[in-house]
């Protein structure tokens, strides 16, 4: 089934320029917020007050999170914020939690640990209600940045070393949310040199489309399709469904991994790409 809503995957926090310890530095012209990739967003939406629902249960510091959410999507001009709490699975059964999923006109996954977002929401009611929202109103968002982002397909990165070659066991895959599926996400992409990271998670599954997320940039997913790039930065994609040569499944532990061919394509602000049939498209 076609899901009416949209997915709004964001790469993560604004970009302070430098990483620490590091002689990488990331210039940018101008700089978009998630506030203000997703504000923009729900303002389209024909209500005359819309309402946001903040998920921040893969934070460690959910308390600090909340306030910070809330506060900036005020400042976008955003009274009805609120905070959705689920620390345990008896919170993903909650019958008022769901009762404010049906209402609201986005829900919003905050950063933090994807695994933890997952473990506390999968098989509940609660995602259950935000599936069935996103699958049926044209007019719900389901947004998330960093690990509320990652968290959202099928298939999810939990982890990975990142070294100077790739080995068997230096990436960790896992079950997500289940929004969509045939995707892997990894955000904080650039700034955080995660290529050969998304690299490995797709050749190990090549029918999921690799999708590499800078900071303050977004995709917007329609149709569970049609991805629109949005803000200041870039998003890589990574096609491994025709891959060449490989060695991965044959290598041991101390062995570097190899492949070949695949396909990477790069997009930047009004770029549309087609997720199933994996080729860039002009904006409609």
């Amino acid at each position: 089934m076609i899901p009416k809503g949209k997915l709004l995957i964001i790469g993560g926090h604004e970009d302070k320029g430098e990483v620490a310890g590091e002689n990488l530095h990331i210039h940018k012209k101008h700089r978009t917020t998630h506030f203000e990739i997703l504000g923009a967003l729900i303002s389209r939406i024909p209500r005359t007050h819309h309402i946001i629902e903040i998920i921040a249960s893969a934070s460690s510091i959910p308390d600090d999170m909340e306030k910070l959410y809330v506060s900036a999507f005020k400042e976008k001009g955003f009274t009805k914020v609120g905070i959705i709490r689920v620390a345990d699975k008896k919170g993903g059964s909650d019958s008022e939690t769901i009762m404010r999923i049906k209402s609201a006109h986005a829900v919003f996954f905050t950063g933090g640990d994807q695994q933890k977002l997952v473990s506390l929401l999968a098989d509940t009611p609660v995602l259950n209600a935000i599936k069935n929202k996103y699958h049926s109103d044209e007019h719900f968002i389901v947004a998330g940045t960093s690990a509320g982002a990652m968290a959202i397909p099928e298939v999810i990165i939990t982890g990975g070393v990142i070294g100077s070659a790739l080995f068997k066991g230096d990436i960790k895959i896992a079950s997500g949310l289940n929004l969509i599926n045939n995707l892997l996400v990894d955000t904080h992409f650039i700034k955080r040199g995660r290529f050969a990271r998304l690299a490995h998670a797709v050749t190990l599954n090549p029918s999921c489309l690799g999708i590499g997320l800078e900071e303050n940039t977004a995709l917007l997913i329609s149709e569970g399709n049609h991805a629109e790039c949005l803000g200041s930065g870039m998003v890589i994609m990574i096609d491994a469904s025709s891959m060449g040569a490989t060695n991965i499944n044959d290598v041991d532990d101390n062995t570097p991994i190899v492949v070949e061919d695949l396909k990477v394509s790069i997009l930047a602000e009004g770029s549309c790409y087609l997720l199933s049939e994996r080729k860039g498209i002009s904006k409609r």
